[in-house]
């Protein structure tokens, strides 16, 4: 865990308190820090979008599953 002093707004830090029901500005930031690491991660794949060739038949993946 980093140890880090920091300026944050405080009527940011409020609204995303009430926002959230998050308490504590630690726990909000680190809620934040994931939402951002979450986000970039699902733009990225979605940047795949018709750049990757698949070929199967998802109704025969399907019917392996239910077994």
């Amino acid at each position: 865990m980093k140890r880090t002093n920091i300026e944050l707004d405080e009527k940011l830090l409020e609204e995303g308190k009430k926002a959230t029901g998050i308490k504590t500005s630690k726990a909000l930031v680190d809620f934040a820090l994931k939402e951002l690491i979450r986000k970039y991660k699902q733009k990225r794949i979605l940047d795949l979008k018709g750049k990757i060739d698949w070929s199967g038949n998802l109704d025969e993946m399907r019917a392996l599953r239910d077994i």
